[in-house]
C-alpha cells in the first residue's frame, strides 16, 4: 500500500517542522511507502520557504504552491490530483490533529473505502466553535444520510479510486463521505485526538458557515437529482400549474356568469402559478438536455464500478 498524506497550509510556517517530524515518525515506524504533499493556498509568511528547505532534503516530500489564497477545498483538491498513492489521508496543518491516529484509519482502509475522524474531545471554545460544529453535523447526517459525528475532521482516509469521482469546489471537501455515498461506498467513523492549537492562528474558521449550508444543500440536490432534473422541478411545475389552472377555471366559470374578476387578485395568482409551472418545468428539461449532453460529451458513464482483487490458483 503506497500511502499520500495531503496536508493544506496557510501562514503555518511554525507549524510545519514539527508535523513534518510528526508525519515522518508515524509512516517511517509503519512501515509503508509514502510521500508528504504539502499544499501552500497562498501564505504571506515564510511558508513556502520552509516548504521548500523540506523538499530539498526529504525526497518525499512534495510541494505545491497556490498563486494566492484559494481556500481549503481548493489545496485538497490540488493534493489529490498530484498524488500517486493508493489510499490518500487528509490532516489538517495546524497539529490539531494528531498525526498518531494515522494508522488506526489506515487499519480499516480496504474493509471501509472511507474512514473518517471524530474529535470526540474537541479542544476548542463551546459557544464558538464546537455548539456551530455540533448543530452543522446534525444537519448535514440528516440531510445527506451519511451519519457521522465529526464532518468537519480534517483527518480521513480515502481510497484513490473513490476520489477520482469526486469533483470539488466551494467547501465540498467536508461533504465527501456524503457525495460518495451515491457511488455505494462503505465509509467507518474512528475517534481521533485532538489537541489544543499550540502555534499560530486559525485560519479555516466559522465565518464558512453560511457558504457551508449553501454547499449542503447543493449536496443534497447533487444525491438525488444530479442524474434526473426534471424529477426535482417537474412535480413543483405540475403541482403550480395545476393549481393555476384550476383558479382560472374557477374564474372562467364566474365570468361566464356574469360576474365581474378583472380586479381579482385571485386572477393574477392564477396566471402566475400557471407561468411559473411552465418555467419550472422547462427548466427541469433543459437540465435534462445538459446532463444528456455532459455525459455524452464527456463519456461520463452513470455507473461507478468498485475494484475487486480476485487471486487466481496456481
Amino acid at each position: 500500500m503506497f500511502v499520500s498524506i495531503v496536508v493544506p497550509l496557510y501562514n503555518e510556517e511554525e507549524n510545519i517542522g514539527p508535523l513534518y517530524n510528526a508525519l515522518k515518525s508515524v509512516m517511517d515506524a509503519e512501515g509503508k511507502d509514502y510521500e508528504l504533499i504539502f499544499v501552500d493556498d497562498g501564505s504571506t509568511d515564510n511558508t513556502l520557504q520552509s516548504l521548500k528547505l523540506l523538499a530539498k532534503k526529504d525526497i518525499k516530500v512534495n510541494m505545491l504552491s497556490f498563486r494566492r489564497n484559494f481556500g481549503q477545498t481548493a489545496a485538497f483538491a490540488a493534493g489529490f490530483d498530484n498524488a500517486k498513492g493508493d489510499v490518500i489521508v487528509t490532516i489538517d496543518g495546524d497539529l490539531q490533529n494528531d498525526p498518531a491516529d494515522i494508522p488506526n484509519l489506515l487499519s480499516l482502509i480496504g474493509e471501509y473505502d472511507i474512514v473518517s475522524g471524530w474529535r470526540r474531545d474537541r479542544k476548542e471554545p463551546f459557544l464558538s466553535r464546537r455548539l456551530p460544529s455540533m448543530i452543522a453535523n446534525y444537519l448535514i447526517s440528516k440531510v445527506t444520510g451519511v451519519r457521522l459525528h465529526d464532518y468537519g475532521c480534517s483527518l480521513k482516509a480515502y481510497k484513490t479510486d473513490v476520489l477520482k469521482n469526486i469533483n470539488l469546489y466551494g467547501e465540498m471537501h467536508r461533504f465527501i463521505p456524503a457525495v460518495a455515498s451515491g457511488y455505494g461506498v462503505k465509509i467507518a467513523e474512528v475517534e481521533t485526538t485532538h489537541h489544543h492549537r499550540q502555534r499560530g492562528e486559525s485560519k479555516y474558521g466559522i465565518s464558512r458557515t453560511l457558504r457551508v449550508i449553501l454547499d449542503l444543500i447543493t449536496v443534497k440536490f447533487l444525491q438525488s437529482f444530479s442524474t434526473k432534473p426534471l424529477q426535482a422541478f417537474g412535480p413543483i411545475g405540475l403541482l403550480c400549474g395545476f393549481a393555476g389552472f384550476v383558479i382560472s377555471l374557477y374564474l372562467t366559470i364566474l365570468k361566464l356568469s356574469g360576474q365581474s374578476i378583472g380586479g381579482r387578485p385571485l386572477l393574477l395568482l392564477g396566471i402566475l402559478l400557471i407561468i411559473v409551472g411552465i418555467q419550472l418545468i422547462g427548466m427541469g428539461l433543459l437540465g435534462e438536455m445538459l446532463v444528456r449532453v455532459y455525459h455524452e460529451s464527456q463519456r461520463k458513464p452513470i455507473y461507478v464500478l468498485k475494484k475487486v482483487k480476485i487471486e487466481k490458483g496456481h
